[in-house]
């Protein structure tokens, strides 16, 4: 049995979610980032608690096909911009049609209606708060983070963190210890 869970953006994530799985005494088969997969179907009951669980530590069971999809595309876009070395060199549109098996206006209607912005907009908020992370840790040039952001220049990277931020990236430097970061489960417009 597959099951869909929201808000499960990293290796902790998968952590909390197999520790309460355990916790119920179900071995999973796999858990990986917004999928948990059970050996046979545990039953309503240990679902159920299973679904409680998982809301306390700020999880969600998702139940509907078209939020799953939508869940689906905010997975992928954070594991292809927060967890690869680089993002990848083609279109975030291809790269969801091939990886969804889905029209990318279906998919970009879907998103939009649900989330409120489109996903190119989701994309650059992701890519603001990856660049914020780069900035912290003070290891690349603002040339190499163009580069792996898969910015055309630093000249544009330095306008887009701008027009989402409302501060030049030099500033968000020197003021790098007040800042705040979001977690990336929480990024949306201002």
């Amino acid at each position: 049995m597959k099951l869909y869970v929201k808000n499960m953006v990293c290796d902790r994530c998968i952590s909390a979610v197999t520790a309460e799985i355990n916790k119920m005494g179900i071995e999973p088969v796999s858990v990986q980032l917004g999928t948990i997969e059970l050996p046979g179907n545990p039953g309503t009951e240990k679902l159920d608690s299973l679904s409680r669980s998982l809301d306390l530590l700020g999880f969600e069971l998702l139940y509907d096909a078209k939020t799953r999809t939508v869940e689906a595309i905010k997975q992928f876009i954070i594991q292809q911009i927060h967890h690869m070395e680089s993002i990848p060199r083609v279109n975030f549109s291809t790269l969801l049609s091939e990886h969804l098996h889905r029209d990318y206006s279906y998919l970009s209607k879907l998103f939009s209606g649900s989330e409120g912005i489109t996903i190119e907009q989701y994309i650059i908020l992701q890519k603001t708060e990856r660049v914020k992370e780069l900035l912290l840790y003070n290891e690349l040039s603002l040339s190499q983070i163009a580069d792996d952001m898969g910015y055309s220049s630093v000249a544009h990277l330095s306008g887009q963190f701008k027009k989402v931020t409302g501060e030049t990236i030099s500033h968000y430097k020197n003021n790098i210890a007040s800042n705040k970061r979001k977690p990336i489960d929480h990024v949306s417009p201002k």
